[in-house]
């Protein structure tokens, strides 16, 4: 189950409040430790032939969510893996993404800014083995959004990291993750303090929550987004309709055991049960 989180705009208010104390977001991918600090994981270096198996099995893992376990253990099979091959990018993507979700269902906020941290760095390996590489880019953003809420005095760099990287995401391939890099701009834009704070922007957020729904129309986050996008712009008319849109494919996909749609059923239903919904 997700926990309750802070909104990322306080964090950003925070660090904008306090600007001498910010920190960097970025590090530079082959600055610092070696991989296997930066990933907190044990494993050998060079040897590509375990590889293929440490993916399968990190996958297994990963499709048991939400055993929190299952995902714990995908993200040291992902992190074993990218250690295990030097060059290839598979292992540092599947480890960010076990342990983006792993910051969202983490009680302990020291566990969550070391694994945002975590994460960060692996997007950064990631870009470093294959610079330009839209995934990765992806894979960054998501890392420095949580980064900035888990460690406020990296979001004004942080957020502004984030757009950019997710800008290039779009321009590399807007499809990824079923319309996932202008459904995660979308919510930037709608939720952070507008300028000169910050990127929020609800208009522009509208606009890329459209073209995240309209690329994958079924996927229940976009709808979920474009709900939060057409509310915050003055439609709460065209809100409503989304979110029960995005209910009914959320409650079909957990019907056929889709890992995730317990989740995206929930947010719609409480969305729905606010009063004047």
């Amino acid at each position: 189950m997700r926990r309750p989180r802070a909104a990322l705009p306080f964090a950003l208010l925070g660090c904008a409040l306090a600007l001498a104390s910010c920190a960097p977001a970025l590090r530079g991918p082959e600055a610092g430790p070696t991989l296997a600090a930066d990933l907190g994981v044990a494993g050998s270096a060079g040897d590509p032939t375990t590889v293929d198996g440490l993916l399968g099995a990190a996958e297994a893992s990963w499709a048991r969510r939400p055993d929190v376990g299952a995902v714990r253990e995908a993200a040291r099979l992902f992190g074993r893996a990218a250690l295990a091959d030097e060059g290839g990018v598979a292992g540092l993507l599947g480890y960010a993404r076990a342990v983006a979700w792993r910051i969202e269902r983490e009680g302990d906020a020291k566990e969550r800014e070391r694994l945002a941290t975590a994460s960060v760095r692996a997007g950064e390996r990631c870009l470093g083995r294959s610079p330009g590489n839209p995934a990765c880019e992806y894979a960054l953003a998501i890392a420095l959004g949580q980064q900035a809420r888990e460690r406020p005095a990296t979001a004004l760099d942080g957020l502004k990291e984030m757009v950019a990287a997710l800008e290039r995401a779009i321009a590399g391939d807007e499809r990824q993750d079923l319309g996932g890099p202008h459904r995660v701009l979308a919510l930037v834009q709608l939720r952070a303090p507008g300028w000169p704070s910050g990127p929020g922007d609800p208009d522009a957020g509208l606009e890329e929550a459209r073209k995240a729904e309209a690329l994958f129309p079924e996927h229940p986050p976009n709808v979920l987004a474009l709900g939060e996008a057409l509310e915050k712009t003055g439609d709460p008319d065209g809100a409503r309709e989304a979110y029960r849109r995005a209910s009914a494919l959320a409650s079909r996909l957990a019907s056929g055991g889709d890992p995730d749609a317990a989740e995206w059923l929930e947010e719609a239903r409480r969305v729905l049960s606010r009063p004047g919904s």
